[in-house]
């Protein structure tokens, strides 16, 4: 039967409306418990249990509000602070530093960094104090594309570096999709394929970040267009 697919249909919906997300879950748990047969007990019951068993999931959001109290102690600025203070400190070494460190403790499962608790109280200011050290003061289309890039180090550096891990599930996700097509390959061996293409990440984004230098130091040098908008 495809009636319990329902549930489905009301998260997508309540997405496109933008309702509020934890209200949407409830509403489809409660169309997917009814649609399949179950009592409301029962329903409610699942429900628990899925919480239960995926409860380490949620221990992430519990370092949100630590980070806020200390950016609200000023983190940011000690941090911004702090690289303005090393000279040979620059944008693009900084970042591309932060995305190789990032690259490894991925693919040797160490559990570091993050968007939450790494990139915005610590990296990005840090990557705009280099900058201001380098090209005086920024505009706002530079700071957010600063912090655009300082995201993305942690995103690719995560990405081409996870799979390398044998202990990740995207390798077993890889590992069952191959064998759908009959075709057999153990974890480890994903894993040694997934180090040329972590390695070229590595030297392709490596580059674009050490040009984030170049840059600053042209639109320095350079007189503002538009109200500083960097292009």
């Amino acid at each position: 039967m495809m009636w319990p697919l329902l549930g489905i249909a009301v998260v997508v919906l309540g997405f496109a409306v933008r309702a509020n997300p934890l209200l949407v879950i409830a509403v489809a748990v409660g169309v997917t418990g009814t649609a399949a047969g179950l009592s409301p007990v029962a329903t409610i019951a699942a429900f628990g249990k899925a919480f239960n068993d995926a409860r380490l999931v949620s221990l992430a959001f519990l370092t949100l509000p630590v980070i806020g109290l200390l950016e609200r102690y000023g983190l940011q600025e000690r941090a911004r602070m702090l690289i303005a203070r090393f000279r040979r400190a620059t944008a693009g070494r900084i970042l591309l530093l932060y995305f190789l460190l990032r690259q490894i403790t991925a693919a040797t499962g160490i559990s570091f960094g993050g968007q939450a608790q790494m990139v915005r109280p610590l990296l990005a200011p840090m990557v705009e104090g280099a900058a201001e050290a380098q090209a005086g003061e920024l505009s706002a289309a530079q700071r957010f594309w600063l912090r655009a890039h300082a995201a993305a180090a942690e995103n690719i550096g995560v990405f081409f570096g996870e799979d390398i891990f044998v202990a990740i599930g995207s390798v077993l996700l890889i590992k069952g999709v191959l064998e759908g097509f009959h075709i057999y390959a153990e974890p480890f061996a994903l894993s040694v394929w997934a180090i040329p293409t972590a390695v070229l990440a590595a030297l392709i984004h490596g580059t674009r970040l050490l040009l984030i230098d170049r840059r600053l130091k042209k639109e320095a040098s350079s007189p503002p267009r538009n109200g500083g908008e960097a292009g």
